[in-house]
């Protein structure tokens, strides 16, 4: 039999995880819990490709579909982690259908778990487990399976008090403790990071290179899945979106079906996974190959938002600043290019430009593209600090029914959006080799078209 692939990166990352969130766990008298997922009906009797909890993932590698595991301090006092997993036990006739499980043999040989068990033993596992800890950290409503799992076990150390039993009195999201972990991105995430992000340049280079007017949206989103597979992603980290047109106004726009018409500007936010980490790009660009005055204005517009949001990326700073840098930078543009009749003071202090740019600028990314980790601490807005990474995408949308502006702003949305590293030397544009300015873009795209 073929060896069980091990995780990916490597064993030495998961633990060294592991024994971070076990220090705290440890302070806090702690234990968490946390479930791998379940395979999703697609229709009737298939299923969608198993994707893990990206949760789970993060703290053990582990892809097994219905998996618990449970950390906790180590039984000697300190803050070494005890890593207990639950698993489908081996079976080789389903293995015959489905694909070949770990084990939990192969959870304690593969994945360096110091306990294992089958899925079945949970019930009669779990309570022990929780026995004496002041707080269970875990996914709360997410995965009702664990929910109800973890009710039980509760509901039994109660019952047992008498006995010395002694159950938790709190429950404390996972987000709490997990996602403090995942926003500041340690060696290996940020080497998986930037390979999510160097394949989802490539794809969206070749789809620069391959647009032509009269082919189809589905068919740029067929080119990027390829490119994304052929380079060893799992694929798309989200439904990738290909708008061209009035399409592209629409802020998360996935059906994918229109024809790319001359003249049109085409919208395409899309990145690849690797190691369930995510990049996430927004180009747009002249299918035809040139921009018209209006497309034109419009686009350089919003990559002067773009330009502006990064150079506030600095350590110290926050994303409320880097929205507002993109704000005031849209409020300029808009009343130079004349997409309304009113001074940019105006546009700001009435926030008509909320007519054409109606989302924020940024968000964490990492293991989900909209990744964990909280943007405010106290009530103020979190500093960004090395080892963050982030979005810059602001964008400008003109509904084709848009009344007031000049026609030849109407069925145009652009966004431009860059992933970005906070380090102490400012920021690092990690998509940098998708061009942007107006220049390389027409020139990548004139020499193809």
């Amino acid at each position: 039999m073929a060896m069980v692939q091990r995780p990916s990166p490597d064993l030495d990352t998961y633990l060294a995880r592991r024994r971070r969130i076990s220090a705290r766990l440890h302070v806090e008298n702690a234990a968490l819990v946390l479930y791998g997922g379940e395979l999703a009906t697609r229709a009737h009797d298939t299923e969608f490709r198993f994707r893990p909890d990206s949760d789970m993932h993060y703290l053990c590698g582990l892809e097994e579909p219905g998996a618990v595991v449970v950390l906790t301090p180590g039984k000697n006092g300190d803050d070494e982690p005890t890593f207990t997993v639950f698993v489908r036990p081996r079976d080789s006739e389903a293995e015959v259908w489905s694909g070949r499980r770990i084990g939990p043999e192969g959870a304690v040989t593969h994945w360096g778990a110091d306990a294992a068990h089958p899925i079945s033993s949970l019930d009669d596992r779990l309570p022990a487990l929780l026995d004496g800890r002041e707080t269970v950290y875990l996914p709360i409503a997410r995965w009702p399976k664990l929910d109800a799992a973890i009710q039980a076990a509760l509901t039994d150390l109660r019952r047992h008090n008498r006995d010395g039993k002694s159950p938790p009195r709190r429950l404390g999201a996972v987000a709490d403790l997990l996602g403090e972990d995942r926003v500041l991105k340690d060696d290996a995430a940020l080497a998986s990071l930037r390979r999510a992000i160097d394949i989802s340049v490539d794809g969206h280079l070749a789809a620069m290179r391959q647009a032509r007017p009269g082919m189809w949206e589905y068919e740029i989103e067929a080119i990027l899945a390829y490119e994304f597979r052929r380079r060893g992603s799992t694929g798309p980290g989200y439904g990738s979106i290909v708008g061209a047109g009035d399409n592209a106004t629409i802020l998360h726009y996935v059906d994918n079906c229109a024809q790319l018409g001359e003249g049109d500007v085409l919208l395409v936010d899309a990145g690849a996974e690797w190691d369930y980490f995510s990049g996430d790009i927004t180009r747009s660009w002249p299918v035809s190959g040139a921009f018209t005055g209006e497309q034109r204005a419009v686009y350089e517009a919003v990559l002067a938002a773009n330009i502006a949001g990064i150079e506030k990326a600095t350590v110290g700073s926050n994303i409320d600043a880097i929205h507002e840098a993109c704000v005031t930078s849209l409020c300029s543009s808009i009343a130079e290019i004349g997409l309304l009749d009113a001074s940019a003071d105006e546009i700001r202090e009435r926030a008509l430009y909320k007519r054409f740019y109606m989302h924020k600028t940024s968000h964490w990314l990492g293991v989900d593209v909209h990744d964990a980790g909280r943007y405010t601490l106290d009530g103020e807005p979190r500093p960004l600090a090395p080892r963050q990474v982030l979005t810059v995408e602001p964008g400008l949308y003109i509904a084709r029914d848009t009344a007031g502006v000049a026609d030849g702003f109407r069925g145009l949305g652009v966004r431009i959006e860059d992933d970005v590293l906070i380090t102490e030397a400012g920021p690092e544009i990690l998509s940098a080799k998708v061009p942007k300015s107006v220049a390389a873009l027409e020139d990548l795209i004139g020499s193809a078209v």
